[in-house]
């Protein structure tokens, strides 16, 4: 089963966009391999007046901030949900929160093992003289970020004219959650479930047992459209949601393959099994493959003599 990975037109940055009766976007300016063409930050309530709740505000630009509160000049702002604390997604909640007086809502701080893994590979890159990864990369993540009220799996939460149910949703990152609108029946699904793109599962923090494991329990669900924090809304999600785990389980049988012919190490997987794409989403691709192994490695059908040197050979058991 392919995956018809869904695009959209370049959005206007800074336009408050209204997509539902309930819902309006608002896009940041951070266009990368990462993002697609940025974040969309959604606002959920009436288009004036009332209170409205604020998601995923963003990456800490003072234009998208701007925009972010302007278009909610003369509400409430009562609730800040952040779906987790890459550095695309949260940093703005301490402005808006400034400004606003919203209480910020998520399932916790930014993982210790995902800092240390950063600061190891900002070290090792100084050791080599090579230029460290940047502050503001995914790798370094918002460490200033602690919601002030933690959310679990399951947890309901409402405001005046919305409800949301909050699904814990580790893989991309171990404090990733999706919010479930009930007046709507939409997902807002971060980066667990995009439609431009596959998502990426850095480790250590992100596992893909786990990824599967929350991509299987949105198929018993019956959420009608998916708005993700990057590209375009998902209609009729779950034949969609069932490619992008076909497509997960076909990688695994691929880098089996690979291994199969002989060991080797993940970028020579990389440059075989993704031979037809562009170069610069190699990277992005052998934290994915690296991912897969780490996920068959649990399962006792690979090894390497060392798993967290990225440059180690793998092989089958």
């Amino acid at each position: 089963m392919g995956i018809n990975h869904l695009f959209e037109e370049k959005p206007l940055y800074g336009v408050t966009e209204q997509v539902s009766p309930l819902v309006r976007r608002v896009m940041a300016e951070n266009p990368s391999v990462f993002t697609y063409y940025g974040t969309g930050t959604f606002i959920i309530g009436p288009p004036e007046g009332g209170t409205v709740a604020i998601i995923d505000p963003g990456p800490k630009e003072d234009s998208h901030i701007e925009a972010l509160l302007k278009a909610v000049e003369g509400q409430k702002v009562s609730h800040l949900l952040i779906t987790h604390t890459h550095p695309d997604h949260s940093p703005a909640a301490a402005a808006i929160k400034e400004a606003t007086g919203a209480s910020t809502f998520g399932f916790g701080a930014h993982p210790e093992v995902s800092i240390k893994a950063y600061e190891a590979r900002v070290a090792k890159a100084i050791e080599e003289g090579k230029d460290p990864e940047p502050e503001d990369g995914e790798g370094a993540g918002d460490r200033d970020f602690v919601p002030d009220i933690f959310v679990s799996d399951g947890e309901r939460i409402a405001g005046d004219g919305f409800t949301f149910e909050a699904l814990h949703t580790p893989g991309h990152i171990s404090n990733h959650l999706c919010f479930s609108l009930e007046e709507e029946n939409t997902l807002f699904s971060g980066d667990h479930v995009m439609g431009w793109s596959t998502t990426v599962i850095p480790a250590p923090d992100g596992d893909l047992n786990d990824y599967m494991r929350n991509m299987e329990r949105l198929i018993h669900r019956s959420d009608e459209t998916y708005r993700p924090t990057h590209g375009p809304p998902i209609k009729n999600p779950v034949p969609y949601v069932e490619a992008l785990i076909a497509h997960r389980e076909n990688r695994s049988q691929q880098i089996l393959s690979e291994l199969a012919k002989k060991p080797a190490p993940i970028m020579s997987i990389v440059e075989e099994i993704y031979k037809h794409v562009d170069k610069e989403l190699h990277k992005p691709a052998a934290a994915s493959v690296y991912a897969h192994l780490l996920a068959l490695q649990k399962e006792g059908r690979v090894t390497s003599e060392d798993a967290e040197d990225f440059k180690s050979c793998w092989e089958l058991t």
